[in-house]
This record gives structure tokens, sequence and C-alpha cells, in this order.
């Protein structure tokens, strides 16, 4: 089953297909076991960079395949549905990148970018702290001038950071200054450092083969060439980067409940009651078509927000919508999907339970639920 797409380029169509074939031979098989033990399957992003899918929107100068964002996230999606450890992990990866990759300097992509790109290195994305998650302007983590070197010596923790202590770079933001408005600064932080430590991983109820562990910096040295942009740049860069990872995330939950609906359509044309398969009752055939136009609407929210980036128009209140909906709609249909299964779908024996524990957790990162319909009335209040 799975989303029949319009894609027009044979080109872009190949990638997407790559994609699922990629996620349905090499990743579904593996997935459930990869979450009982709680194991972090880096070997699976250093294939995904060998198959050049942690670079897609990216220029194909430092390696990437310059494709559009509606083509990167359709093959996204693809990843998700099948595993959304790995999916979270790739859009990370790829929002870790951006800041570099767009306000870089030259030496700076020659010396990082290519490697980042292809897999070799791994990122993380380090802006939420204990006390500053949705309010990211609250963040105390500092980074001072080192009047020696001419580097920066970092102090403070982050929380909630995907691939911590997994990751070879960071995105970092940290506070160069008490200035309101341009305080804070963003850093490229190598993934091992005297002075970096890492706490023990979170124990979640879901993506537990997505390790996510709070990172702490006693005054680790960072080079002045690990600076991205200038000084007081850094919570625009965290911003704008956010809006492209929310719609990572969006796809992931598409993907998600794509793949329930799926598991849902299926057992419901297999199992019988009364002499018909389960599908033809009405009660359970309308819940699966609210699920099928749940999908459906999801998706065609996300991909209406990649087509205005890019075309190079404003999309963070789209991009806020499509987090909003495709995340709210995975919890839903995941949830539908365990009711049709009954009680098959609440045993181990079907993906549809993990699922639904990993839905949760896609309406809290990347900005809460919450945060996005404040981020869409703040539009409208403006507009």
């Amino acid at each position: 089953m799975g989303a029949t797409r319009l894609i027009q380029s044979p080109e872009a169509r190949a990638v997407v297909e790559l994609a699922r074939d990629f996620a349905q031979r090499e990743l579904a098989p593996i997935a459930a076991d990869h979450e009982e033990r709680h194991d972090f399957p880096r070997e699976v992003f250093r294939r995904l960079g060998e198959l050049g899918l942690l670079a897609m929107p990216y220029p194909e100068a430092w390696g990437g395949s310059a494709l559009p964002y509606e083509i990167y996230l359709q093959a996204l999606e693809e990843i998700g549905g099948a595993w959304a450890s790995v999916g979270v992990g790739l859009s990370v990866h790829v929002m870790s990148c951006w800041a570099l990759a767009t306000y870089g300097t030259e030496a700076q992509k020659e010396r990082w970018l290519e490697e980042m790109l292809g897999g070799r290195l791994l990122g993380g994305y380090c802006l939420s702290e204990a006390d500053a998650g949705s309010d990211p302007g609250a963040m105390r983590a500092r980074a001072r001038r080192d009047p020696d070197g001419g580097g920066y010596r970092v102090t403070g923790a982050k929380a909630w950071v995907t691939h911590g202590g997994e990751a070879d770079f960071y995105t970092l933001f940290a506070r160069t200054s008490d200035d309101p408005r341009r305080g804070i600064s963003c850093f490229l932080s190598p993934g091992h450092a005297p002075g970096l430590s890492v706490d023990p991983p979170e124990r979640k109820m879901g993506l537990t083969g997505s390790t996510t562990a709070t990172l702490t910096y006693d005054d680790v040295t960072l080079e002045a060439d690990r600076l991205i942009g200038a000084e007081g740049d850094g919570l625009g860069i965290a911003l704008a980067a956010l809006d492209s990872g929310r719609l990572g995330i969006a796809a992931v939950a598409v993907g998600l409940a794509q793949a329930c609906l799926d598991h849902a359509v299926a057992y419901a044309k297999e199992r019988e009651t009364f002499g018909t398969a389960i599908i033809n009752h009405q009660g359970l055939g309308f819940l699966l078509a609210d699920m099928a136009a749940g999908v459906e609407s999801a998706r065609a929210t996300m991909l209406e927000a990649a087509r205005r980036r890019d075309a190079g128009l404003p999309f963070s209140r789209q991009a806020s919508i499509a987090k909003l909906v495709a995340t709210d709609t995975a919890m839903r249909v995941s949830t539908d999907a365990v009711q049709v299964l009954g009680g098959a779908g609440y045993t181990l024996d079907f993906p549809v339970e993990r699922m639904m524990r990993e839905a949760k957790v896609m309406q809290i990162f990347e900005g809460t639920n919450q945060i996005q319909r404040l981020v869409i009335a703040r539009h409208l209040a403006r507009d």
C-alpha cells in the first residue's frame, strides 16, 4: 500500500523510490528489535550517507542532491514510516547541517560540510535547556571569549539532545552577551572535547532507538572558526532552522500515520467476524475512512508548506501548521490503528502499539503543539 505520489521528475521519483526500497528492505525488518534493545543504529546513518539520503536538500558542490524540500520530505516520509527513530534522526541531522550550509564561510564548509552531508560525521542540535525549552531566549549556557587564544570557552548544559553522546558534532547555541535580542550565538561544537560530558540517556516511552541525552559543557574550548555567522546571530539562525526542522518532523509523522493506516487496513481485510472481513462493517470502515482522510490531509498540508519554501516564499506559519496537523494526525491515527486491531493491537506482535508510543513525542519536540498554535496566532495577528 503506502502513498501514491505525484512526482513529475523521473530523477526525483527515483530518489523517493530509493528511500522507500531502503526503508522496506533494510529498516522495517530490524526496527522492532533495535527499539526493544534501545540500540542506537549508527551503521544505518552511515548507510544513509552512502546513499545520499542525508544530503538531499543541500547543494551538489558539497555532496548534496540539490533536491527541493517537496521531494526531500516525501523521501523522509518513507524512512519515518518504516522506522521513526531513524526518520527523526535523519531530520535532526539535516537540520544540524543547515546553519553551516547557510551561514558558514567557504573555509568552514570546506573543512566540515562534505563529511557531514556524506554521513561520516553525524550531527545533533543543542538548543533546549532544562529551563529554556519553548523559550530559547531564556538560555543560560554561555560562551565567553578566551583572552589567550581568541576562541571561546563554553559552560552550561543542553537538554533533550537527539544523538546526545552519539553525534560527531553539535550545532550549539550559547549566550555571548546579555543583549535580549542579539545575545545568542551559533557554534559548531565537536562531539568529543575535553570538558564535554554526557548524562545517561533519557528513559523514554518511545523512540528508544534514538538516543536522547543532556550534554554538559564545563569550560569547553572552541576555536574561533567554530563560530557560525556573526556573534549575536544565533537566535535568528536557530528559529529559521526550526521552521525547516518542523517540516521534517511533519514528514516523519505523516509516514508513521500512513504506516499505521496500512497495517490497520491489511488487518481489517484479513480478520473476519459474522462471516465477513471486518472492513466491511460500517462502523469500522468509517473509522478507517477517517484515518485515510487525516493522513492525506496532513500530507497535503506538509507539501504546501514545502512548496512555499522551495519557491522562496515565507513559510514559517505554514511550517507550524504542518507540524501541528501532521503530529496530531499521527497520534489520532496510531491510536485508531490499535483500536482496529483490537487485542492484537495492544500486543508487541504488531508494530502499531510501538508507533502509538512514538507518535506522542512528535506533538512535543521541535516546539510543542501548543507553541505551534501560539506561532500561528502571532502570524495571524501580524498579517
